[in-house]
């Protein structure tokens, strides 16, 4: 094609994000003086701030999705500026792309003219360009206009003139690209990258970080399938663990647990994106920080949970009814009842006892009722010192209140007591059942189990303590695989409660 550009003479030098780069200046020398055009999603910002708007809509008012294809026959501007008016984005903690952010600072400061140009709706554009002073001028959708591809590339040339670089990343960006005098490629595909490179030359490369196996695992939380090992305690206290069958329905039934799990953190990630990114470790996150985009990540659940329910309904009906509680239970955890004070530990310790519950029915295994009471308690502690933790570490980084929870520093004054309250109350019931007739009868040497109460004393003293230090896991079920101590005191209990069952000491 006919190029325009002042220095169409020079062979479309491709310069890269290497050592190549560094003679941008030799090979391009009238560079700086042309306008630098940045586009948003995608490029600037690894996220898609429209899809963040319409998942804030979905969580304040579920029921405008009815709306929505309404909405979208008038139009994509029109869709846009519907949801423009029903949310408060914020950019405040907007992961960003730092290498380009640096990059366009540097050129800013050089004196060249810096435009963000984007298909977002304007008011999310005004908010970006609070966060970072850079922009000369803001080009962005509204009520009558959705600027993207050709609609873009007519107002950039109607602000900037003919002559402009410009930095996107995907193939809606190829119509501008095309009439841009040279390129800057923010984590393009493969594709892309080639297709630019034919006759447009390349100022600068930014490169993504793929996303790898561990990244998705990360995601998932893989660490946290730990918890669904509680399916395999009715098999545990029933001392059934030999029979095969059992132990082979109980391991299926751990996997449709697991997948369900994932996608449900997932999901609840994906609603949380805001108060995660106001969090001082969970703004890592990989779709709090970008690195997992938010359509991936709701296609990923989507099988998950798919293959979870089918997997679940192969083994039994009652346990697909068990994980259907399970997730109804989580759901409402996740999108209503976590933000309201003491109601989200009770659920908690609710989900965990659901799982032991689960157990039993997918191994046809009865199991007491001094459990279930013990499994309440004693995660209801557990919960308590989730939160405790998380509010020390706010009171550690001067915050006084946790970002979407219902919870401040000064309440760890009544939480402190209550959480230990509910740890002895777990310990008064392994106590009651140890000295219950049906336990005596079950029992070689029930006098043994008296060591796994002293073990429970002991490790729940520990965990305290190591959340009033600060040394505390968010999550304590994590902190117990982690920490060399408690895995010694979990082993040791296990051994003597096996021992109190098979051995006989007269």
């Amino acid at each position: 094609m006919t190029s325009t550009s002042p220095y169409a003479h020079h062979p479309s030098p491709r310069i890269h994000a290497t050592a190549e780069a560094l003679e941008v200046a030799n090979e391009l020398p009238n560079l700086a003086a042309l306008p630098l055009v940045v586009d948003l999603d995608g490029t600037l910002t690894p996220t898609d701030t429209l899809v963040e708007s319409v998942v804030q809509v979905v969580k304040r008012q579920p029921l405008t999705v009815l709306q929505f294809p309404f909405w979208l026959m008038q139009g994509r501007a029109a869709f846009k500026e519907e949801i423009a008016s029903r949310t408060r984005f914020s950019a405040e903690n907007l992961p960003v792309r730092e290498a380009l952010m640096n990059y366009i600072r540097s050129e800013k400061s050089t004196g060249r003219k810096i435009v963000l140009a984007t298909a977002a709706h304007r008011s999310i554009a005004e908010q970006v360009a609070i966060r970072f002073p850079v922009f000369d001028a803001i080009l962005a959708s509204d009520a009558g206009r959705n600027l993207k591809g050709t609609a873009k590339l007519a107002a950039i040339e109607e602000t900037v003139g003919p002559h402009f670089v410009y930095a996107g990343d995907s193939a809606a960006d190829l119509p501008i690209w095309a009439k841009a005098d040279a390129a800057i490629l923010v984590g393009a595909s493969a594709r892309v990258a080639q297709e630019v490179r034919k006759d447009r030359p390349i100022e600068r490369e930014f490169p993504s970080t793929p996303v790898d196996l561990a990244l998705w695992l990360r995601a998932m939380r893989v660490h946290q399938w730990a918890k669904n090992l509680l399916l395999f305690v009715p098999l545990l206290t029933g001392f059934a663990f030999l029979e095969f069958d059992k132990l082979a329905t109980i391991i299926g039934a751990f996997i449709a647990f697991s997948l369900a799990a994932s996608a449900t953190y997932m999901v609840n990630d994906l609603w949380d994106l805001d108060s995660d990114r106001a969090h001082p470790r969970k703004c890592k996150r990989p779709f709090a920080s970008g690195a997992i985009t938010i359509k991936a990540g709701v296609g990923v659940a989507a099988v998950l949970l798919g293959s979870a329910l089918a997997l679940a309904a192969w083994l039994s009906s009652a346990f697909l009814v068990m994980l259907a509680v399970y997730l109804v239970l989580t759901c409402a955890y996740s999108w209503v009842l976590k933000e309201y004070v003491l109601i989200d530990v009770v659920m908690l310790s609710i989900l965990y006892t659901v799982r032991i519950i689960a157990g039993s029915v997918a191994a046809h295994v009865s199991v007491s009722t001094w459990l279930l009471a013990f499994s309440v308690f004693m995660f209801l502690s557990l919960a308590l010192v989730k939160r405790c933790a998380e509010l020390v570490s706010l009171a550690q980084s001067g915050r006084i209140a946790a970002s979407g929870r219902d919870y401040r520093v000064t309440d760890l004054t009544v939480l402190w007591p209550l959480g230990c309250g509910a740890s002895l109350s777990a310990v008064v019931v392994l106590g009651l059942f140890i000295s219950a007739p049906e336990t005596q009868a079950r029992y070689a040497t029930v006098q043994l189990l008296w060591l796994v109460a002293v073990g429970l004393v002991y490790w729940i003293a520990r965990v305290w303590i190591k959340t009033s230090r600060g040394e505390m896991h968010d999550d304590p079920l994590v902190f117990a695989l982690k920490d060399f101590g408690s895995g010694v005191t979990i082993a040791l209990m296990l051994a003597a409660t096996l021992a109190a069952h098979f051995i006989h000491l007269g």
